[in-house]
């Protein structure tokens, strides 16, 4: 799928991801009237986009490494991203995500994903990414923070739209998160439900949780607590000891085979599957093709699976960086937007990935 069709057929999801999930929420008349607001805001984004060649559709931000979590195989702490700062760097101010954020918004960006860490932490920031209406900011949060306070922001600024890390049921949950988590996010779940705000989980899925997670009973309680996002991840392995809990091909399409069903039982709730829906558009979206990553110092990275840079967004404009020679070469390479059998291509392509970064 070469750039031009890959834009079209973004922002055609876009507005069909829209539609869908105002299906599921006409009862809701706050809900309605921002999802249709949107629609508006996302054709004039789409516009902007087309004066930028290569302009991604969505951002990833990471907007800070501490995390009042201790997850068991996190990413993010294996690999440094959270945890303390590293010795010389400090992170972005609340004034230069601002900056960012107004770029994003010039440049016709219609999504930035929110992650850390844990991003509540930082409410100062996620107060100021409230601001800007024309971009919707799915919020990946371990949801233990959110409280009744929380649950107003988001009521009062429907562009946050809080997407919450659970495992399954308790056991899974706590399992991995920590006792008590659970609990924590029922109580949340229950907050933004008394608001109505519009909500998604965030599911990361293994070999031990695969048939809980995609269970009809799981989904039904999604459903009975207003969930109307379910945003399915593939578990990467942060060493060789958890290897086994990767997906394999077999269930990967399997997986596959199994959304098909879920996404025609549960009409009022929007799936995605991260990286197998990357199938259906060439290949991996990272590298600016479809979006990028900026870590809590600002470097633009191709995915936060992939914490190598060569741009930082202290010294270059937001449009500088998606057109990074770094990502240039990646695609180039067909390390981005090449073949795609499921998994996550520049993780399980590190050495080349760095071999690249290496040569500039």
């Amino acid at each position: 799928m070469n750039s031009i069709n890959l834009t079209a057929y973004l922002n055609d999801a876009i507005e069909n991801l829209i539609k869908d999930i105002l299906k599921g929420t006409l009862s809701n008349k706050k809900e309605t009237a921002f999802l249709l607001s949107q629609m508006k805001y996302q054709t004039e984004n789409a516009k902007r986009r087309r004066a930028f060649p290569h302009m991604p559709a969505f951002l990833i931000a990471s907007v800070t490494s501490s995390c009042n979590l201790h997850c068991a195989g996190c990413y993010a702490r294996a690999t440094g991203m959270c945890g303390d700062v590293p010795s010389g760097a400090s992170p972005l101010s609340v004034p230069e995500w601002q900056d960012i954020f107004l770029q994003a918004e010039e440049l016709g960006i219609s999504f930035i994903l929110l992650a850390g860490g844990e991003p509540l932490l930082r409410r100062d920031l996620i107060e100021a990414a409230a601001e800007h209406k024309s971009i919707i900011y799915p919020i990946f949060t371990n949801g233990t923070l959110i409280d009744t306070e929380y649950a107003d922001l988001f009521s009062r600024n429907r562009n946050l739209v809080p997407v919450l890390s659970i495992e399954g049921g308790c056991e899974e949950t706590d399992s991995r998160r920590g006792s008590g988590t659970y609990a924590a996010l029922i109580s949340a779940m229950k907050a933004l439900q008394k608001e109505k705000v519009l909500f998604g989980a965030s599911i990361t899925i293994t070999t031990e949780n695969l048939a809980e997670v995609t269970s009809d009973d799981f989904l039904d309680f999604l459903q009975t607590e207003s969930c109307r996002l379910v945003f399915y991840i593939e578990y990467t392995a942060i060493d060789n000891g958890s290897k086994e809990l990767e997906l394999t091909a077999s269930l990967r399409e399997k997986l596959e085979g199994r959304l098909t069903e879920i996404k025609s039982a549960y009409p009022g709730i929007v799936f995605i599957s991260f990286p197998g829906d990357e199938k259906q558009m060439g290949g991996c979206l990272a590298g600016g093709r479809g979006f990028f990553h900026i870590n809590p110092y600002g470097s633009a990275e191709p995915c936060p699976f992939s914490p190598y840079s060569d741009r930082n967004l202290r010294n270059v404009s937001l449009l500088d960086a998606v057109n990074s020679p770094f990502f240039a070469k990646l695609i180039d390479a067909g390390l981005v937007g090449g073949e795609h059998d499921g998994g996550c291509a520049l993780f399980e392509h590190e050495a080349e990935v760095l071999a690249i970064k290496n040569k500039l």
